[in-house]
């Protein structure tokens, strides 16, 4: 059986990152990255949907497609909102967010519907070959919670920077790859 090699990259530094705002699908980057070092030349790649994942991948001089299983979370009513502003108007709603997986008081996805949608895409993701992913970060905190068998719980324990990336790979079972 030959190896899947995964890496998921995260998106570019956003302004919402930069003021502690929650995410918008339309949020660009603030500085497109540089380039990857050269890449296998079978490499593929795959990006989410949103406006910051798709330049993040342009700037890193690669293409790609679109994979909707990569999509961030989706925050419902709370996109694009600055996290003073709901501490200070919904603390109780927060505080349920953060402490409860299957919670969404703000009437999107749950962390627990994202780990759901990354883990079944992870079961079929069987493809041999190199592959990178451009995502975000509550995304690869799923991904992370996935791998490892993880409580749901240990989702917000978890930081992702921008541009980091998490090395994974698939032989029968998906193991995180540390270099």
């Amino acid at each position: 059986m030959k190896a899947v090699h995964l890496t998921l990259i995260c998106h570019a530094l956003t302004d919402a990152q930069r003021t502690g705002h929650l995410a918008s699908p339309d949020d660009g980057i603030l500085l497109p990255p540089t380039p990857l070092e050269p890449l296998q030349q079978h490499t593929q790649l795959l990006h989410a949907p949103e406006r910051r994942a798709v330049q993040t991948a342009a700037g890193l001089a690669l293409t790609g497609r679109v994979e909707p299983a990569l999509a961030d979370c989706d925050l419902g009513r709370w996109q694009g909102l600055a996290l003073k502003q709901l501490q200070a108007e919904q603390p109780e709603a927060l505080e349920q967010w953060l402490q409860d997986p299957h919670s969404a008081p703000h009437g999107g996805e749950s962390i627990a519907q994202l780990c759901q949608r990354v883990g079944a895409w992870l079961a079929g993701f069987d493809t041999p070959g190199d592959w990178l992913a451009v995502t975000h970060p509550l995304v690869i905190r799923a991904v992370l919670v996935q791998v490892l068998g993880c409580p749901l719980a240990s989702l917000q324990r978890i930081d992702v920077l921008p541009l980091s990336r998490l090395a994974l790979s698939y032989t029968g079972q998906w193991r995180l790859r540390l270099a």
